[in-house]
């Protein structure tokens, strides 16, 4: 009868421009290495100065073996690199950076409404959920929006946002002197600006009533861990 082919402790398989690994550790080192050197026999045409990843499996590193055959590798067979399998991050850590992924702009469309220019007396814009002007609001004009209104330039008309009851929208602007401001159903038409034109205040709701705060002091959002979609 034919003789059963023995099982290799080393599997491989090309991945990019490189080689991946699989092996047992549990087999001595010359078991090891002997496998290796018939398998990449085979591909000495491609081996020199490729990567190479050897993957032993399990929760080990196996920092010692993966340098022991690195060094076999390399003077044997002139491989490129040969590196350990990449390293696993912790579940919390991947699912804080999955949700981060979700969120991000590439998988969603624009909520936000970016307009340019100056919007003058007796003139009104409407968003359905941001704002952002790059330009100014004359006393008179109006500017709505469904979240959040961010004017790069001066606020010194009307603004209403979060509209009709989003109470954690916020109205920015970087010359903050409106005739009136409105979040949710929060209404205020006494301000004094402190900051100074430059300096960039905005407007929250806060117990029924509207506060106006330094933008860059108070800090707003610099307790979220990680960027949140408004």
């Amino acid at each position: 009868m034919k003789k059963r082919e023995e099982i290799s402790s080393v599997k491989l398989k090309g991945v990019g421009d490189g080689i991946s690994v699989s092996l047992d550790p549990s087999q001595p080192i010359e078991t090891l290495q002997s496998d290796l050197k018939t398998a990449f026999e085979r591909l000495r045409h491609v081996a020199c100065n490729a990567k190479v990843i050897l993957e032993p499996g399990g929760e080990e590193d196996h920092k010692e073996l993966i340098d022991t055959l690195a060094s076999f590798l390399k003077k044997n067979f002139g491989v490129g690199s040969v590196t350990g399998p990449a390293r696993k991050r912790d579940v919390s850590e991947e699912q804080v950076r999955q949700q981060d992924v979700f969120q991000s702009w590439r998988n969603r469309r624009s909520e936000a409404l970016i307009l340019s220019g100056r919007v003058r007396s007796g003139q009104h814009v409407t968003a359905r959920k941001h704002l952002v002007l790059l330009g100014d609001v004359n006393p008179g004009g109006e500017v709505i929006a469904g979240g959040d209104i961010l004017i790069l330039g001066s606020l010194c008309g009307t603004a209403a946002a979060g509209q009709p009851d989003r109470q954690e929208a916020i109205v920015l602007a970087l010359d903050f002197r409106p005739m009136q401001v409105q979040i949710a159903g929060v209404i205020e038409t006494n301000f004094s600006s402190t900051a100074g034109f430059g300096q960039a205040e905005f407007a929250r709701a806060k117990g029924g009533s509207i506060v106006i705060e330094n933008y860059l002091k108070a800090g707003p959002f610099k307790r979220l861990s990680w960027p949140e979609v408004r």
